[in-house]
């Protein structure tokens, strides 16, 4: 990971605590508009309406107020001016779509980091339901609306990302200036692990759902052992010979597969062609049936005497063909990209399908991402995280499912963690949370959650 260290923008740095407010006169704010408190330069207040607040705040932009928020809450589309490189003011810059469920400036606050582009409906995370907290939600760089008008892509690293998420507190905090809460899951877990590696004080405690942590890329065992003892003996036999019948009947796949896209006018040109999208599909089913499915699906496999049809209908359900498509795949270029240049990804088992694969590289992020785009392997950037975890990190938890192989590799907690625990879901895949956790470990970390929080257990009741 490169180690640098940037000054803060000039304008970014002055601005964020100088809000020049003017105050609503009385009688103009509609009875469900929600009144705050602002701190100004010289410790004074201000009283008015959060959008008022909002439009006040530098670099930001209201974008919409959408309605279908929960009682109490009011939902915000926003938008927030970014650097394109936090490093080189002159690369310009690109505006980062961000949601805020705004509950009280008084009460905790929760950065929901998504690794991907964020929702735009009011859906509260696990933290912030607890705590009946604020949520500000944040698009990752170059995901969704997210990207500047020319994507330099080398901008787009687990560091640019973490002082976007440094910007979107510094800016805040001049509204809610209370505790503060980060949490993700996946690719969003890790990246609220990114930001505390670089920003360690931005937040008061971090939860990070189903979160890898892929440390060596050129070592795969972990997920490879992963698919040799999960679940039963049967279930990852009967797997196995799922994927076999499916590459036995290629050609009758690939038919329907063909016949399917041209009916919906998907195309194949990034991946290459519907043969090598179905052979994609099949290597990565049985991580997708763990990860999306798990045992109680077990029963649904088909066998080896399925017909062609239910054998593609399955593999559509598990592996998610369209997925393949080019529709899909530009929209998750930024993730295949991340994959290829720092976060690295998994290997699949191969032996059992010997004499049937035709493509070497059809699970390699490279196979996913346009070939004029340039793509480099950086082998420092996940050690580094995951030095700091064991040796400096503080106020973590990390929440998995045991039956989840994303996280076959996972963040571990060394000697130098400091208040931080792993938790594991029995049973559990990749949409594990607190409330899947044994009664015991699941009130331990609500208890963890609301002492970082200052917030009393009863808050949320």
């Amino acid at each position: 990971m490169r180690v640098w260290r940037r000054r803060l923008l000039k304008a970014t740095a002055m601005g964020v605590l100088s809000l020049a407010l003017v105050p609503v006169a009385p009688g103009t704010t509609t009875a469900r508009a929600a009144a705050v408190t602002v701190a100004g330069d010289g410790g004074g207040q201000w009283q008015g309406d959060v959008l008022d607040a909002l439009r006040a705040l530098p670099g930001l932009r209201v974008v919409e107020e959408r309605p279908g928020a929960e009682a109490g809450y009011r939902f915000f589309v926003l938008g927030l001016r970014q650097p394109v490189d936090h490093t080189d003011p002159s690369a310009g810059t690109f505006e980062q779509r961000l949601t805020l469920l705004h509950k009280s400036t008084d009460r905790p606050t929760v950065l929901f980091t998504t690794g991907y582009e964020v929702p735009l409906s009011p859906r509260r995370a696990e933290p912030t339901v607890l705590l009946d907290g604020n949520q500000i939600g944040v698009e990752h760089r170059f995901f969704g609306t997210s990207r500047p008008a020319t994507v330099d892509w080398s901008h787009l690293t687990v560091r640019q990302a973490a002082e976007d998420h440094h910007r979107v507190v510094r800016l805040f905090r001049g509204l809610y200036r209370g505790t503060w809460i980060s949490t993700g899951g996946s690719k969003g877990g890790m990246a609220s692990v990114y930001h505390r590696r670089f920003h360690p004080d931005d937040v008061d405690g971090t939860i990070a759902y189903s979160a890898p942590n892929n440390v060596d890329d050129r070592d795969d065992s972990s997920y490879l052992r992963f698919l040799d003892t999960v679940g039963t003996a049967s279930c990852r036999d009967a797997l196995k010979t799922a994927q076999r019948q499916a590459l036995l009947r290629r050609e009758e796949l690939v038919t329907l597969y063909e016949a399917w896209a041209a009916s919906t006018g998907r195309t194949f040109r990034i991946v290459g062609s519907a043969d090598k999208a179905l052979e994609t599909a099949v290597l990565r089913a049985p991580l997708m049936f763990w990860q999306g499915r798990g045992a109680s699906a077990c029963p649904g496999v088909p066998a080896p005497d399925a017909t062609s049809e239910e054998l593609y209908r399955w593999l559509d359900a598990t592996a998610l063909l369209s997925a393949y498509t080019d529709p899909v795949v530009e929209q998750h270029v930024p993730y295949f990209y991340q994959l290829g240049t720092q976060l690295g990804y998994y290997d699949v088992q191969t032996a059992h399908l010997a004499g049937l694969l035709r493509y070497p590289d059809a699970v390699e992020p490279r196979n996913f991402v346009p070939r004029d785009i340039p793509m480099r392997f950086d082998r420092r950037a996940m050690p580094d995280v995951d030095r700091w975890v064991r040796r400096h990190g503080s106020r973590l938890l990390f929440v998995n499912g045991d039956q989840d192989p994303a996280v076959a590799e996972h963040f571990r907690i060394g000697p130098g963690t400091r208040d931080s625990r792993v938790h594991w879901a029995p049973g559990a895949s990749h949409s594990a949370g607190l409330e899947d956790l044994p009664p015991a470990a699941r009130a331990e970390a609500t208890a963890t959650l609301r002492r970082w929080a200052d917030d009393p257990a009863d808050a949320a009741d």
